[in-house]
């Protein structure tokens, strides 16, 4: 609806549903998926400091991280992703085929080396064994970020960062059917660069697309 709105287009919903129904389209579900991260460790984890406060007021503030498993006739692929809170965007991300601290720390130096934000970012994480690892927090460390971690059992802490995975399911993975590692690496590399960061638009960011919100922003400072 807002996508039309901004393009001219002055339509009503009744008016789309009917619409669809007549083109035979339906919208996209999202199918239920299992946790990937391990948080039964002994490592230690930082507490919540981010507190389910889903915003920041410039981008390079506030960063969110997951990981997620896609399926392939090969078998799991892992995709590592970092989210900038203030334009929603995916600054960072690793794909593999094991879920480990590695590729966590691929996606955050990835991001890190993108973006160069200034010390003192607020990176939020899950309490899974990747991002409590001795490795990861050197580099959060001699990246100058100050670790949060959600709280036991509250995927809520992550919404964010796990909603962009559900949406990457349900637009991409469940109309694919991947037979090798590599086409879905392809895939979704361009799913993220070129559809997600550079044309879908976000209603928490006023329907504008995470690229030009960046945009806006880096024009008016």
């Amino acid at each position: 609806m807002e996508a039309l709105k901004k393009e001219g287009v002055q339509v009503s919903e009744k008016t789309v549903a009917r619409t669809m129904k007549r083109l035979g389209l339906k919208s996209r579900t999202v199918k239920k998926y299992k946790a990937t991260t391990n948080s039964k460790h002994h490592l230690p984890v930082a507490e919540n400091v981010l507190n389910q406060t889903f915003t920041a007021n410039a981008p390079g503030k506030a960063w969110m991280t997951d990981i997620t498993y896609i399926p392939t006739d090969e078998g799991w692929l892992y995709l590592a992703s970092v989210m900038d809170l203030y334009t929603r965007k995916i600054v960072g991300f690793h794909m593999g085929e094991r879920m480990t601290k590695e590729l966590v720390i691929a996606a955050l130096d990835q991001a890190y080396n993108r973006q160069r934000p200034a010390p003192g970012l607020l990176h939020h994480s899950d309490r899974g064994s990747q991002y409590a690892s001795t490795e990861y927090q050197k580099r959060l460390e001699k990246y100058q970020m100050i670790g949060s971690m959600s709280r036991k059992g509250n995927c809520y802490d992550n919404a964010c960062i796990e909603s962009f995975h559900s949406v990457l399911k349900k637009e991409l993975v469940y109309l694919e059917k991947f037979k090798t590692r590599e086409q879905a690496k392809r895939a979704i590399f361009e799913y993220i660069t070129c559809f997600y960061n550079g044309k879908r638009i976000h209603s928490s960011i006023g329907y504008f697309t995470p690229n030009q919100y960046e945009h806006m922003y880096r024009c008016v400072v």
